[in-house]
Order: C-alpha cells, then sequence, then structure tokens
C-alpha cells in the first residue's frame, strides 16, 4: 500500500537554541503518527545542514520493510549496521562520508522533454521517470502524477531514496521494489507551479548512499556539532580527509604572551574553531571555499591609542549575531577562557607599506557606524557561490542549493527571506518576490537558478536592515575606507571576498625579521605570521600572495580538495 507523508511543526524558543518537534503520519503501517525531535540552531548557514539531515531523519523514522521475490544475494555493506556496534564502528566509518548526505540531482520530469527521464540509481541500475498532468481534483490548474519506473536491483536488501521537489513543495519516497511507483500531486498551488511544472517539472534527488549507508554517514557528520572531544578529533579528521589539512601539535605553551603595543590598527585576526555547533557549521564551510580559517576579525586603535578588536558575528546576551567593535582585552578574555570552541587564532601584522597608508580615523568612522548591525547573513553563501559548476563539491550543485531553499522556506520561511530572498531579488531587480515567485521569474527570463547565484554581490548593496557585511567583508570594507585597495577600490566588490581570498591578498608582512620578537615564540616551525592560540599549527594556504585586481574574486572555482583557481578570476 502506498505511504504518504505529512510534515508538521511547532516550536519554541529556548535562547539560542529551538525545539522543532516533527510528527510523520505513517497510516499504511501504524494509523498513528511517529514523533521525533530535532533541534535546530538559530544560526541560519548551521540550519542548511540541518535541514538536509531534518530530511534524510524524516526519511529513516518512516521506514518499513516491504518483500519481492529476491533476485540477487545480499551485499555486505547492507547488513554491516546490524552487526555489533565494536565490529561495525570502524567498517562504517570507513564505507561512507558526511557527503555521503548530500542528494544527486538526477533530472527533472516535465512535459517539455520530449522523451523519459532515465538514470542509473544506487540500488536500481535502470530507472525513468515521466509526468502526466491531470485534473482529478477538479480544480482551476488540476494536479498531477510523477511515473518512476525502477527494476535492476544489485542486491536484495538494497533501497533507493529520493526527494522530489517543485518550488512550491518537496516530496519524498524509498523504493525497495522492481515496478512502476506513483508520487501524486492532488493540486498545483496556483497557475505560478501549474506553469514552472509544465515547463520545468519536477526535481528528482537520488540520496546515493541509500537507506543503510546514509545512517552509516550519520556516524562522521553527527559528533562534527558536538562539543566534546570527540567532536574535535571529528573535525580535524573530517578536514583532514576532505581537504588535505595536516594539524600538526605545536610545542606548549599554546597561547602567546602578547606584547599589545606589537599590535596596530588594521592587523587581521583568523581564527577557526573546531568544534561545538559553530565548529561544525566552520568545517563544512572551510570544505565548501578551501578556507583554512572559518572566523575573523580586526585590530583599532582609538584617538588615545587603546587597543580594539572589530568584529562581525559577536553574539550579545540575547543570542543574536551582530558587529561589535570590543576592547581587546574583553575580547581576547573571551577566547582564553568562555569559548568553547577551542579556537585557534592567528594575528596577520599588516605590511609596513600598508600600514603607513592606512587612514585610522576613517576606518574608526566606519567601525562606529556599523556597531550593533547584524551578522551579515544576506550575501555569505553569494563569497563562495562565483560559477555555475565550479564551487559546489560533489554531489552539491545549484539544483540541490535550490532545493535546500525550497525544504528551508516552508519549515523557516523567516529565515529564508532574511538570508537570500532579498539578495536573490536584488540579482533580479525585482522586490519581494518570495522564493517559488523568484525560481518561477528565472525561468521566465530563460535564465537559470544556477546563473542568478553568481552575479557579484554589490558593496553599496543595502538590505532591509542596512548594509550586510559578514566577518570578512566588514575588515575588507574597513580596509576600503582606510585607503588599502587605493584606486581600486571602486573596482572590487568586496563583499564578494571568502575569507581564504582575505588572507591571500599580499597585504601583510612578508619580511619576517620584522615580525614581533613574542611571535611563534617557542615553536621550531617559523610560520608567515604569527598564531597566538592553538594547540595545532595553522595553515594559510597561499597566505599573502596575490595583488588585489579589477572584480577580484567574482567568478572564482573553488573545487575540493585542490581548490585551485585561474589568475585574475
Amino acid at each position: 500500500m502506498k505511504k504518504e507523508s505529512k510534515i508538521g511543526s511547532s516550536h519554541i524558543p529556548i535562547t539560542t537554541l529551538q525545539w522543532v518537534v516533527f510528527r510523520v503520519h505513517t497510516p499504511s503501517i501504524d494509523h498513528g503518527t511517529t514523533p521525533f525531535i530535532i533541534i535546530i540552531n538559530q544560526t541560519p548557514f548551521l540550519s542548511i545542514t540541518i535541514i538536509i539531515f531534518l530530511i534524510i531523519t524524516i526519511i529513516s523514522c518512516s521506514y518499513a520493510p516491504r518483500f519481492e521475490a529476491f533476485k540477487a544475494p545480499i551485499l555486505p555493506q547492507d547488513i554491516i549496521p546490524i552487526l555489533p556496534r565494536q565490529v561495525s564502528w570502524r567498517i562504517l566509518t570507513s564505507l561512507r562520508t558526511a557527503t555521503d548526505l548530500l542528494p544527486t540531482f538526477v533530472g527533472a520530469a516535465s512535459l517539455s522533454n520530449n522523451s523519459d527521464v532515465k538514470w542509473k540509481g544506487s540500488c536500481f541500475y535502470e530507472n525513468t521517470a515521466w509526468l502526466e498532468l491531470h485534473n482529478k481534483s477538479g480544480s482551476e490548474f488540476g494536479g498531477g502524477t510523477l511515473h518512476i519506473k525502477v527494476s535492476n536491483a544489485h542486491s536484495w536488501t538494497c533501497m533507493d531514496l529520493y526527494i522530489f521537489v517543485t518550488p512550491y513543495r518537496v516530496k519524498w519516497d524509498y523504493y525497495f521494489l522492481s515496478r512502476e511507483h506513483k508520487i501524486e500531486f492532488d493540486e498545483w498551488e496556483g497557475k505560478a507551479e501549474y506553469e514552472y511544472v509544465k515547463h520545468k517539472g519536477v526535481a528528482i534527488f537520488l540520496m546515493e548512499a541509500g537507506m543503510l549507508g546514509t545512517l552509516e554517514a550519520l556516524w562522521e557528520v553527527f559528533p562534527l556539532f558536538t562539543n566534546t572531544k570527540w567532536g574535535e578529533s571529528s573535525n580535524l579528521a573530517f578536514l583532514e580527509k576532505h581537504m588535505g589539512a595536516k594539524f600538526e601539535e605545536r610545542p606548549e605553551p599554546w597561547v602567546t604572551n602578547i606584547t599589545l603595543d606589537d599590535i596596530q590598527s588594521g592587523d587581521f585576526l583568523a581564527i577557526s574553531k573546531i568544534r561545538g555547533l559553530w565548529g561544525g557549521f566552520e568545517t563544512l564551510e572551510k570544505w565548501a571555499s578551501g578556507a583554512y580559517a572559518g572566523h575573523s576579525a580586526v585590530c583599532l586603535r582609538d584617538s588615545e591609542g587603546k587597543l580594539w578588536v572589530g568584529e562581525s558575528g559577536h553574539e550579545d546576551e540575547e543570542g543574536r549575531n551582530l558587529i561589535a567593535v570590543l576592547p581587546w582585552d574583553e575580547w581576547w578574555n573571551f577566547e582564553l577562557t568562555k569559548d568553547n570552541t577551542n579556537p585557534h587564532i592567528a594575528l596577520l601584522p599588516l605590511h609596513p607599506d600598508l600600514r603607513s597608508k592606512f587612514n585610522e580615523t576613517a576606518a574608526w568612522e566606519y567601525a562606529q557606524s556599523m556597531i550593533g548591525m547584524p551578522y551579515g547573513y544576506h550575501n555569505l553563501i553569494f563569497s563562495w557561490i562565483d560559477t555555475i559548476d565550479g564551487n559546489y563539491p560533489p554531489p552539491l550543485d545549484a539544483h540541490l542549493v535550490a532545493s535546500v531553499m525550497t525544504v528551508w522556506n516552508k519549515i523557516q520561511p523567516e529565515y529564508a527571506a532574511n538570508i537570500w530572498n532579498e539578495a536573490l531579488n536584488k540579482r533580479l531587480g525585482t522586490q519581494d518576490l518570495d522564493l517559488p515567485e523568484i525560481l518561477v521569474e528565472v525561468e521566465r527570463r530563460g535564465s537559470s537558478f544556477a546563473e542568478l547565484l553568481t552575479i557579484p554581490e554589490q558593496d553599496d548593496w543595502t538590505y532591509v536592515d542596512g548594509k550586510s557585511t559578514s566577518c570578512v567583508a566588514f575588515i575588507l570594507e574597513m580596509y576600503k575606507e582606510a585607503g588599502l585597495f587605493g584606486d581600486l577600490a571602486n573596482e572590487i566588490q568586496v563583499t564578494e571576498f571568502t575569507i581564504k581570498d582575505a588572507y591571500m591578498l599580499n597585504f601583510f608582512e612578508n619580511n619576517s625579521s620584522r615580525l614581533p620578537k613574542w611571535c611563534n615564540d617557542g615553536d621550531t616551525v617559523k610560520l608567515p605570521f604569527c598564531q597566538i592560540k592553538g594547540k595545532y599549527r595553522m595553515e594559510l594556504p597561499e597566505y599573502n600572495s596575490i595583488e588585489p585586481y579589477p572584480h577580484m574574486a567574482e567568478n572564482c572555482p573553488s573545487m575540493a580538495p585542490d581548490y585551485s583557481r585561474p589568475k585574475y578570476c
């Protein structure tokens, strides 16, 4: 009997976390509901990852076996998870990785295909999909049926999981039997969805790892967000495996005895968090962008010479991430005693030639004007996505980004509007379109969502809550105001920069003899910058190597694990 799933949610804020309770209705199994709870952090970018996990968990909690005449033997990887934990743990973590949780776009079934969509699944090697429009509901625009025919399974026990998406809805199903299956759309939401489906169809995503493979992958991804030694070692292992990071241990002490007189306005602070919720998010951010740091801040001195730290993303007492300018002692004390993400911090001193040009007054005025503004959620993802297909680690792509946005738009619409809707409207030259309307408008113009994402952010764009600057954009905007970009200031959009783009600028000290005496004190390896905190030696590949140029960082690929980029991209 066909199984339908209906999802509803309610939430109660608890400081910086939300408990979101979902009930999955499975009438053909138990005539009831299966409740489960997921914690979604109110930090929007962490929620992107959690939304993907949510889809997987819904599928996993609703599983019920189906039977057929088996024609192939059982494969070992299909039964490993049921073995004793002592036996299965190492095997599971070696077979699957966190990236196996990402769905893969296999095609879109539409009336304009002129042929069926065909692909090879993880379980069933021969699959076909086609779309049929009908009006069984008797409504103005009717509904449709997505036909999925699967065959040629590779083993007795395997199963394929799918997600089906339009800009207005998300459905899912799993297939255990070699036969034709149907996904029913009783009624389209209106003319916009009807026209979209007619021309673009229903997008089909395959969970490549399958049911048990997805559970295997969760063994790697779950600990990334835990604030434990296990979580820390998991983040390090992920970055070593997917980026080639080394994490060589430094000799103690792991905190530098700093002489504050050696720190000047404009000196850059590169920060890497390696445990907890932010540690897990930064790990995925690093993997996607190629940056070996996940956060940044900047040093400033006021007119009386007092040292301050400017930071976009400082969490206030209400759990909001804002722009703040804090006394050095307060900021440093927090990093030493209260930041439980085990931050590794490097000070990148400005080059003397740049330091002499640094307009301290203009920088200070800019920083003061931004205090209390929200972190730059509006444009953060656009600093990473510069190309149609050169920034997405497989199997991530623009189709999946649109799918995740669609899911998130349903579950947390206020965050969706805050993070990408306004930014996408600016790229289209429209106002107040929601995500489904944006996707329809892009199609109407003969473009694609992938192309829309690549349009460069403009530094002078103002959002409903003001200028939008991420941690690194805040610093580079300050550098602009201070005169470090010179005549190129109007030809560079720093909101397009990732943290890697920033530390690759040749703005920093290149003569190790001019570094402070306490810089890397006691370490046998002399870094070209000053690591001031952290057990592991920080890496910043291509540090201080690129002279700024017009339209810098606007169309650069960033594919793991090499993250190679052409000149002047």
